[in-house]
């Protein structure tokens, strides 16, 4: 056996040097292996009703989104299991377990940020494999950076309401009791609120709003949490302009609202979708009387947008950050997540401007990756919403009786002078709630043969994890 295995050394040896020889002494080195990215853009609520809505206002009923022209579209089967460690499956989710899902390509339960159903474990994120393999991070988002979206991609909580120092025992809305986070103090071991594990992580850019969950002084500390992010070596910057001109060597937090960012349009007057009004003889009957729609309206501009830096500018920034002098590659998500939270409050123009966001972040991400090979550019949804694009007038209109839809309805002229109605109807309540459906995926030419036509939303943590090798 040992003459056996000084004769395949030897043969191998003799082999590399007939090899060298060969490529003579001039051979160059092999070229370096170019740095891999992911940016993953999220539309939160963003499904295809919500593209269909946007679409037809944005660019008409004949037009095209970016997303539309995306090479490759996918959909994605959403995850959502009851809270306990062999917990049944729930068919409709929220932002924060999904987010985990997408982060840490674990399936756990609503409301818990990037820990385990039942037994309450930390679940390693996708940011911290990238962390820990020297790869940079950041995460942009229009809501607050505490919000449940990116808080998922760096911190770990039982619940998406501990968002501060502030709001961490006992967390009441007019007295109603809405749950807690005692186990997640550091004075019993935890890890704090959201804001402070942002504040001391090691995500290289965080973009957003949420400047007051900042404020809070840190749990055994005498500094707030914004103070703590200082000491953590981050630079803090509050303005468009500060962004635009922030040292790219630098981690960097940028907070540019108390809570979440101001979204681009609103309805007219600030309108929202309404009840139809029906007459006192509908009422007694519903074959009787009369029904009155909403009155039209229009979207138009909302002034305290121009206060904040858009998507589009937060993204750029990012990326400068990111790939500035970078050999070794980066990850990068990116939210729009007023789609969701303006279908919440019934207000579809709010949704419409902000889908428009996350467009020109998808245009700034393709302009990226067209100049910087091995970048992955994904963009989908968390879930479904509420909003549902429904008809103008009745199939059943020609009936001698009122038809009309039984939930809030949003009549909006269209910039092409059409007519749409978008309707609300999940519940009685004051806001809406989130559906079941499966969401797009959609990716650049990277994506072909990587990703299936069909996934389950915990593949999404896969695709990134394998495509930048962690």
């Amino acid at each position: 056996m040992k003459s056996l295995t000084c004769f395949l050394t030897a043969a191998l040896l003799l082999t590399a040097a007939t090899t060298r020889a060969e490529q003579g002494s001039d051979a160059a080195p092999p070229a370096p292996a170019l740095p891999r990215q992911v940016i993953l853009i999220i539309g939160d609520g963003m499904d295809e009703q919500q593209i269909t809505i946007a679409r037809n206002y944005l660019r008409g009923a004949g037009g095209e989104l970016l997303l539309d022209r995306m090479p490759l579209r996918a959909a994605v089967h959403i995850e959502t299991i009851e809270d306990s460690v062999d917990g049944q499956p729930v068919y409709v989710a929220d932002s924060a377990n999904t987010a985990s899902t997408m982060a840490t390509g674990a399936v756990t339960s609503i409301g818990r940020i990037s820990t385990s159903a039942g037994d309450d474990r930390d679940l390693t994120t996708i940011a911290e494999l990238a962390t820990a393999a020297g790869l940079r991070t950041g995460i942009v988002t229009t809501a607050s950076v505490t919000d449940a979206t990116p808080a998922a991609f760096a911190a770990h909580i039982s619940l998406r309401l501990c968002e501060d120092a502030a709001t961490m025992v006992d967390i009441r809305y007019h007295d109603i009791p809405l749950g807690e986070c005692t186990a997640d103090l550091k004075a019993n071991g935890g890890s704090g609120s959201i804001a402070e594990q942002l504040a001391v992580s090691g995500v290289d850019v965080i973009l957003g709003g949420g400047r007051s969950h900042f404020s809070p002084v840190a749990e055994g500390d005498t500094l707030s949490t914004l103070e703590l992010a200082q000491r953590n070596g981050y630079t803090v910057v509050t303005s468009a302009e500060a962004l635009a001109t922030a040292a790219p060597d630098t981690k960097l937090l940028g907070l540019f609202s108390d809570g979440t960012m101001p979204v681009r349009l609103q309805g007219e007057n600030g309108r929202e979708a309404e009840h139809p009004q029906r007459s006192w003889l509908n009422h007694l009957h519903p074959y009787l009387g009369s029904v009155t729609l909403p009155t039209p309206m229009r979207c138009e501009p909302n002034p305290a947008f121009a206060s904040v830096p858009t998507l589009r500018q937060m993204t750029d920034a990012a990326l400068q950050h990111l790939s500035d002098n970078n050999e070794r590659g980066f990850f990068l998500m990116v939210e729009s997540a007023s789609i969701d939270k303006q279908s919440h409050e019934r207000k579809p123009c709010g949704s419409i401007g902000e889908l428009e966001q996350l467009e020109e972040a998808l245009d700034s991400a393709l302009d990226f990756a067209a100049t910087h090979p091995n970048t992955l550019v994904m963009v989908t949804a968390d879930h479904a919403q509420a909003a549902q694009l429904t008809p103008d007038e009745s199939l059943f209109a020609q009936f001698p009786i009122p038809v009309f839809t039984p939930g809030k309805v949003a009549r909006i002229i269209t910039p092409e002078g059409g007519q749409m109605a978008v309707n609300y109807g999940t519940n009685n309540f004051v806001m809406e709630e989130h559906t079941g459906a499966a969401v797009p995926l959609f990716s650049n030419d990277e994506g072909l043969g990587r990703i299936p036509p069909f996934i389950r939303q915990s593949g999404i943590f896969t695709l990134s994890r394998d495509y930048l090798g962690l």
